[in-house]
């Protein structure tokens, strides 16, 4: 692990390069008392690097610490801050401005949702706190589910919004809401963590779309695979690509009938062989609020992991080849290792212990910002062209100097020419070629004399 003044560093520059204090101001962020809210927020995400945790730092290390825990906890605990927005303008920034202009504009760029458990299995304080179903388990646990949305071009994945979510039903949440002001932002993310997942998912969609992230899917597995959601997503003027399961209350109208999934495979013809793509068709799920019937292509393809067995997948881009849809579709696994690092790496659900709703969501966004950093730094790493404007100088230096050697050579081969054929004296032979060199324009001019004087 790198030492601490290095691990700083390279925070304090993330920082500094990405104009944090300004986002943090256009988010809501306000000094109470004391200390910045910057100098706060850089603290908190170095500490991971550092290795180091926030109680024990703050109480055992309470001399060198930089702030008291005081101010660690108002900071954390304040519900004006707008975190959502802060994570919104930070990650459509650097796509923006850091990723984007590095891909080819025909590379597909996707949104990724997905939920995934967030812990508090000891706890019994704290606020929204529910019982929710762990699906790695198999059994219901108490915490929350962290449905998060994402953005990846199939290289690079960040985080852009999330909303950890309680329960719907109020015979689940084993805490209620605290007594608060309702025109702050932290009472608006209570009042969204008790509703239906579903509803949410398409609220980020909307608020990450009004921040001009460029994505043409949205990715999401089949838990969240009904024809309704996928209808108010294309609404949104996005297509769709998930996975799909047979459930016997959803059914797709194919050649005239309403059929479950499982019997729409028994009906449609498959590929003979050990094909990869079984079979693929166009459905109706629906119609739009306008009246207008929708069409879906799902695509059946064999399960590589059991014998005689399916997959389905599904996209309302009904023109998109059936290889490609299995293709984009396999971006959605980067949501997959972004939980697993956040959880196993970064702290995610461990590292802070506050009992209010609001603690959680700064421990997730500071969290999120961390990954960001590593993602983009894994992006530095992996991609020449990001180290800026040197890549392209680079580039065109490597021209001129390529096409100033082609004009060399061909006064060289002219110079020869004339002193081996025409017999011409070398005065004249120079004469002949300084002529030529002073009716080109200035910048071969000044590169053809530098390189016949070293020559």
């Amino acid at each position: 692990m790198a030492s601490e003044k290095e691990s700083a560093n390279y925070v304090a520059n993330f920082f500094k390069e990405h104009k944090i204090g300004q986002t943090l101001k256009q988010s809501n962020f306000f000094k109470q008392k004391g200390f910045p809210c910057k100098d706060l927020l850089q603290f908190l995400v170095t500490l991971i690097f550092m290795g180091k945790n926030l109680w024990r730092y703050l109480n055992t290390d309470a001399n060198n610490a930089p702030f008291q825990k005081d101010a660690v906890y108002r900071f954390l605990n304040n519900c004006y801050y707008n975190w959502r927005k802060f994570l919104l303008l930070l990650s459509s920034q650097i796509i923006q401005n850091h990723i984007v202009p590095l891909t080819d504009e025909k590379r597909v760029n996707v949104f990724i949702i997905d939920d995934s458990l967030f812990s508090r299995s000891r706890s019994k304080a704290v606020e929204l706190l529910a019982r929710v179903y762990d699906h790695v388990e198999h059994k219901y646990v108490r915490g929350f589910r962290m449905l998060t949305l994402g953005w990846s071009d199939g290289n690079t994945f960040l985080p852009l919004a999330f909303s950890l979510l309680s329960s719907e039903k109020e015979s689940n949440r084993l805490q209620g809401m605290n007594a608060m002001d309702k025109r702050t932002n932290g009472y608006k993310r209570r009042k969204e963590a008790i509703h239906k997942s579903t509803e949410v998912l398409l609220e980020l969609l909307k608020q990450a779309k009004a921040y001009m992230v460029p994505a043409s899917y949205l990715l999401f597995d089949s838990w969240f695979s009904f024809p309704v959601v996928i209808r108010k997503v294309l609404e949104q003027q996005l297509h769709t690509i998930c996975m799909l399961k047979s459930m016997p209350t959803v059914k797709y109208e194919y050649q005239g009938q309403n059929l479950t999934l499982n019997k729409l495979y028994a009906a449609v013809k498959k590929k003979r062989g050990r094909a990869k793509v079984l079979a693929s068709i166009i459905v109706e799920i629906g119609q739009m609020s306008s009246g207008e019937p929708v069409q879906a292509k799902i695509v059946f393809v064999r399960d590589r992991r059991a014998k005689k067995k399916w997959l389905a997948l599904l996209t309302t881009d009904t023109e998109l080849p059936d290889e490609e849809v299995i293709r984009i579709y396999g971006k959605r696994w980067n949501i997959e290792v972004f939980f697993k690092m956040s959880k196993s790496y970064l702290g995610l659900s461990k590292e802070f212990q506050g009992r209010s709703y609001d603690s959680m969501v700064a421990h997730v966004t500071i969290v999120f910002i961390r990954y960001i950093m590593l993602a983009l730094e894994s992006r530095n790493g992996e991609d020449p062209r990001t180290i800026g404007n040197l890549f392209y100088i680079c580039c065109d230096e490597l021209q001129d100097i390529s096409l100033v050697e082609a004009l060399q050579r061909i006064f060289f081969l002219m110079e020869q020419f004339l002193q081996e054929q025409l017999q011409l004296a070398e005065a004249e032979i120079r004469k002949l070629i300084d002529f030529l060199i002073s009716n080109l324009p200035s910048f071969f001019k000044e590169r053809l004399a530098v390189s016949f004087c070293e020559s």
